[in-house]
């Protein structure tokens, strides 16, 4: 595949941007999934996020029977520690670092982007965002896993080892186990991380109580800082 920049929908503010959110779908969906959310954030209406949903290039995915979906890597098989196609992920990597890298020269400090991600989305937000040469205003991860189970990333970035991170995950989630979620943040939490773990009770989905609580967190990270 090549490393073309990826398409997407995005939301701009009524002011111009001076902070962005680029948050990244899960298996099967596209940009167009969560592009709706925005107004459910509950942001102040002066607000100069822009918000970015990416689409993910179309592959096989083995586990579905190697249908071809929207998919940021390939997923192998439901094993925790060997799920997540390494390959796939350092490509979708390479492919988000472009997403952010153009919006820095558009303008917009990296102190100033949220990289975000539901499931799939939330493992390449997690993992591109670690690794990061560029200092992030937040790496939120959604109902999400790291792709090694219990271990972070290798070239881990020091300068993003103070970056806050949001983890959320639903305690009836039958697509991504909480245990699973709750390995990614214990895993953060031991290697130093300030990643706050909150749970919902949902399956592997989001609720409205909780898009307003993500508000609150961007707010605090991209316009109350």
């Amino acid at each position: 595949m090549s490393q073309a920049q990826l398409e997407a929908i995005v939301v701009e503010p009524k002011v111009p941007a001076t902070a962005c959110v680029i948050w990244l779908h899960g298996l099967g969906d596209s940009g167009a999934g969560f592009a709706p959310v925005v107004p459910a954030l509950g942001l102040p209406t002066d607000h100069a996020i822009r918000f970015i949903f990416p689409h993910a290039p179309e592959q096989a995915v083995t586990i579905n029977g190697g249908f071809v979906m929207r998919s940021w890597y390939d997923i192998k098989s439901m094993d925790l520690h060997d799920r997540a196609d390494i390959d796939g992920v350092l490509a979708s990597e390479a492919r988000v670092k472009a997403l952010i890298k153009a919006q820095m020269e558009s303008g917009i400090a990296s102190e100033n982007i949220i990289l975000a991600g539901f499931s799939q989305g939330g493992v390449m937000s997690l993992f591109t965002g670690l690794r990061l040469q560029n200092k992030l205003a937040g790496i939120m991860a959604l109902s999400c896993y790291l792709p090694s189970g219990d271990k972070l990333p290798e070239q881990l970035s020091e300068v993003n080892k103070g970056t806050p991170i949001l983890q959320h995950h639903g305690e009836q989630d039958d697509v991504v186990p909480m245990f699973a979620g709750k390995m990614a943040h214990d895993a953060l939490l031991g290697a130093g991380y300030e990643s706050v773990w909150q749970t919902y009770p949902m399956p592997h989905s989001v609720l409205p109580n909780q898009l307003i609580d993500i508000g609150r967190w961007i707010s605090q990270r991209l316009i109350n800082h």
